[in-house]
């Protein structure tokens, strides 16, 4: 519960995630339920999912939603 209210602190700004697993994470938190954070990543950084998208398919660049879940999580910083 810990991590959700720290998050819920964190909401609408930029923060630095370390998870349990060691990898690290940088974006902005835009919603947060009572088993995930979801963070807004700049798109810099290729996040790997599982959705199908057919070749030939163009689409504009933006910005990612990440969705992290809170018992993962190991800190939060605000950067």
């Amino acid at each position: 519960m810990e991590a959700y209210y720290n998050c819920m602190h964190c909401m609408n700004r930029k923060v630095r995630i370390l998870t349990r697993d060691g990898k690290v994470h940088e974006g902005k938190i835009v919603k947060v339920d009572r088993n995930n954070v979801y963070l807004e990543t700049d798109g810099r950084r290729a996040v790997t999912t599982s959705a199908f998208v057919p070749y030939g398919y163009g689409f504009a660049r933006r910005n990612q939603i990440l969705t992290l879940s809170l018992f993962t999580l190991l800190a939060i910083a605000l950067i």
